[in-house]
């Protein structure tokens, strides 16, 4: 049987959480607040950020309120618009940067693509990571693709029925444990986990063991996928 591979985007295709790292850095510079550390600036941020997710969902829109209402909470002066200005201005290095693929992405996909069915998962504003997708000429990879709010289990659960998947030759890849590799084995599905050094401190979480009947891989990077499939 033909096998489904359901592959995340952000940090598994492409570099993405690397360009919100450095906006986070420019943001706590700019602060340079004098009784919190750096690390308890970015501690807050972290906080501020989850509930941001709630209000606003995931992407740039999202963070860019985050930053602002650390930026007010920690600010030991009012905030006045020209400041409020200078905090947003550091989300305009995200916004439409150039594809940055992880090594040797492009090949590999094609290879994949010869022997499996691809489909793109990946969570997120709906136009931007459109976006990111259509400048990342990857499509012509893959079945299809699909931009989804949130990763869980009943979302991988309802992926597999929509596209007719059988549970034991699905996979899914990515590099974060939170919301490609453990909601997905908790739908049924067989996973892969790609690590990336620079994965949005939000999404660690321990990798759950695969259970009974379903696999696990682990890989160091994704081009070793060609030795599997």
């Amino acid at each position: 049987m033909r096998p489904t591979l359901l592959i995340d985007a952000d940090d598994t295709l492409w570099e993405n959480n690397v360009y919100f790292e450095r906006a986070i850095a420019r943001f706590i510079s700019f602060l340079n607040h004098h009784e919190f550390s750096p690390e308890q600036v970015r501690g807050v941020l972290n906080d501020v950020e989850r509930e941001c997710i709630v209000k606003h969902g995931y992407g740039l829109h999202s963070f860019a309120h985050a930053l602002v209402d650390t930026f007010e909470r920690l600010s030991p002066i009012p905030v006045t618009t020209e400041l409020h200005a200078q905090v947003i201005s550091f989300t305009e290095i995200i916004e439409n940067h150039d594809i940055e693929f992880l090594p040797e992405v492009p090949e590999t996909l094609e290879h994949l693509s010869r022997s499996n069915r691809l489909i793109l998962v990946t969570k997120g504003a709906l136009e931007e990571q459109s976006g990111k997708v259509e400048r990342s000429g990857v499509k012509k990879y893959f079945e299809s693709v699909e931009i989804v709010a949130e990763k869980k289990p009943d979302v991988y659960a309802q992926l597999a029925d929509k596209y007719d998947c059988n549970h034991s030759h699905t996979w899914m890849i990515g590099n974060s444990p939170k919301s490609d590799i453990n909601p997905a084995l908790a739908a049924g599905l067989n996973a892969i986990f790609v690590p990336h050094g620079d994965t949005w401190i939000l999404e660690h979480e321990e990798v759950n063991p695969a259970p009974e009947g379903q696999k696990l891989l682990i890989v160091g990077r994704f081009a070793e996928l060609r030795e599997h499939f």
